[in-house]
């Protein structure tokens, strides 16, 4: 177990936790420099001019050593403490950010199964672009569900702009801290700079019974590599697959089997890699 009883009581009651200095400087240096080859080469980094944001799906699959933060003892221990130890890789997304990106959810789900880990490799406060967030908005009892409310409203019901509603916290960071929250979570980010990197990976909850399969699928329309336009043969590219270690195929057999099933024009057959 690596996150306390008090902090998955926090998580859990709340949508959120931050992890300070989860990684030391020499860590988030190799971590940052992978994730800016991956931008430049792989992604549309070389293009970014802070028009508008540049994203990539998927982010660390496209470095052998990102990759390894599956491997992390860190990362699995967090991720099984609130999903379980059989929790899957749902990829994620790497970024340079430009401007506010207004309140939003990452997807409603009939339970907590879906969770987001967020590395900021730039320093960011509440007013230069660090994840702010509405505790207990993930809830289905909280205030925004049961009054079917947007936060992005708040000028038209309140008179305030969003980036002033009471309540809100801001997940200030330095390079090497963690984010996470449930994607069910209302959160933003307001200010900030051009070009702020960040990336993220997605884990879900291991699917048993067939509405748990079910939710899988579904979850897999929404937020794999495909979905938002990045076709890479499957939902894992051939080097994270063939760099895995035993324990990291675990992490990701169920949603490379489902993959195929929901975007089967979109799968190139492959077997996991056997040892």
């Amino acid at each position: 177990m690596y996150l306390n009883e008090q902090q998955l009581n926090f998580f859990h009651t709340f949508g959120f936790l931050h992890v300070p200095e989860l990684f030391g400087p020499e860590e988030i240096a190799w971590i940052t420099e992978e994730f800016n080859n991956v931008l430049q080469t792989y992604g549309s980094g070389k293009a970014h001019d802070g028009s508008k944001r540049t994203m990539i799906v998927p982010t660390i699959d496209h470095s052998e050593r990102l990759c390894t933060l599956l491997d992390d003892a860190r990362i699995v221990g967090i991720a099984s403490d609130i999903l379980g130890a059989d929790f899957s890789y749902a990829s994620g997304d790497g970024n340079y950010y430009t401007g506010d990106t207004g309140w939003h959810a990452d997807g409603t789900y009939p339970e907590l199964f879906a969770i987001k880990m967020a590395f900021y490799l730039d320093p960011v406060t509440r007013d230069t672009g660090c994840l702010r967030v509405l505790p207990g908005s993930h809830r289905a009892d909280s205030f925004w569900r049961t009054e079917n409310v947007s936060p992005r409203d708040s000028q038209k019901l309140w008179g305030i702009p969003p980036s002033e509603i009471p309540g809100d916290v801001a997940l200030e960071t330095t390079p090497g801290d963690l984010a996470i929250f449930y994607h069910d979570t209302f959160h933003a980010s307001f200010g900030g700079g051009k070009r702020r990197r960040m990336f993220t990976m997605n884990l879900i909850k291991h699917g048993k019974t067939e509405p748990e399969l079910a939710r899988v699928d579904e979850y897999l329309r929404r937020h794999c590599p495909v979905a938002h336009g990045f076709k890479i043969g499957g939902m894992y590219t051939d080097l994270m697959l063939d760099t895995a270690t035993p324990d990291r195929l675990h992490l990701l057999a169920q949603l490379h089997e489902r993959h195929a099933l929901v975007h089967p024009q979109d799968t190139r057959p492959r077997p996991l890699p056997s040892f």
